[in-house]
């Protein structure tokens, strides 16, 4: 793998990332650094500065008005030589470097694969570094540029989202394979009046977004466990102890004999959208992973056209 050696000291890039932030803690997470590493070439660039860059408090780090002066010099250093960076890389029109990439949970298993493996094949000088979370996670993560995109999810009407569509996914109710609920197919939202709910936690989207739709109904929903991963409530569902809701996307792990039923009545759809990080350069090689997950989306799940 080539690698380009940075133009400007690396370590401005951290001193960007912590007054960013506001955190050593936030920014190692970030980097995938070491908070003391951070922390001593902070303390580096000090004593080369003859001055404090930043001040600490009950919260974090602030820059402190020599460090506000400074930051506002570096930032536009930074961008364009990150910028020079790849110019350097891709004069010969091939992709290359890292791109880092978040997937959901519910999708991770329909995808991950084909794309290492498509990624490998079109762009063997692009390495792909992949990330699992929540949408909540993920965005966490595009917010601080770990990531230079992300799979997330979208409970909006579509002519609401602005982001490039990947899919737009029916939510289905699962429970044992034999459970006559189940078994019809299709089940009405009505239906799940005091069922036994295993439903993520407040305030998740989704869970925002039944108790809106139970309420506008006159509907009780009736949640005996709260579990954040689609993991877990696929599990706890297998046991009997109640229901889950999740996405039509969402694998059934072979042994777990769990079955789905469409929601319907009104039927339930969210949608899988790319979000991309203002963080981080839109090199090439991110361009053209960013490209291919739009392709391979619309072989594993066309989504309608935006009216």
């Amino acid at each position: 793998m080539l690698a380009m050696l940075p133009i400007l000291d690396s370590r401005w890039s951290l001193f960007a990332k912590v007054a960013e932030l506001g955190s050593l803690t936030l920014a190692a997470h970030a980097l995938n650094t070491p908070s003391s590493v951070i922390s001593r070439q902070i303390s580096q660039l000090e004593m080369q500065c003859g001055g404090k860059l930043f001040r600490r408090t009950g919260r974090g780090v602030l820059l402190t008005e020599f460090g506000e002066v400074v930051y506002l010099r570096i930032r536009p250093l930074i961008a364009q030589t990150d910028q020079l960076a790849d110019d350097i890389l891709t004069a010969s029109s091939v992709p290359i470097g890292e791109v880092h990439i978040g997937l959901l949970p519910s999708v991770a298993p329909r995808i991950a694969t084909k794309l290492f493996q498509t990624a490998l094949a079109q762009f063997p000088k692009v390495r792909l570094h992949l990330a699992e979370g929540s949408s909540t996670q993920l965005e966490e993560w595009l917010s601080t540029g770990r990531l230079d995109m992300a799979l997330l999810l979208r409970e909006r009407p579509l002519e609401d989202i602005d982001e490039p569509l990947l899919a737009s996914i029916s939510l289905d109710l699962i429970g044992p394979v034999d459970d006559p609920l189940i078994g019809a197919g299709e089940v009405a939202f009505a239906a799940l009046d005091n069922l036994p709910l295993i439903l993520p936690a407040e305030p998740h989207v989704l869970r925002r977004r039944l108790g809106e739709l139970a309420r506008e109904r006159g509907i009780s929903l009736k949640v005996v466990v709260e579990a954040d991963t689609v993991q877990l409530q696929r599990e706890l569902s297998t046991s009997g102890i109640g229901y889950a809701i999740v996405s039509s996307m969402a694998e059934m792990r072979a042994g777990l004999k769990l079955g789905a039923a469409r929601i319907v009545q009104p039927e339930m759809v969210r949608h899988v959208v790319l979000g991309t990080t203002q963080h981080r350069p839109n090199t090439l090689a991110a361009r053209s992973i960013g490209d291919l997950i739009k392709l391979l989306f619309a072989e594993i799940a066309p989504a309608p056209p935006v009216s």
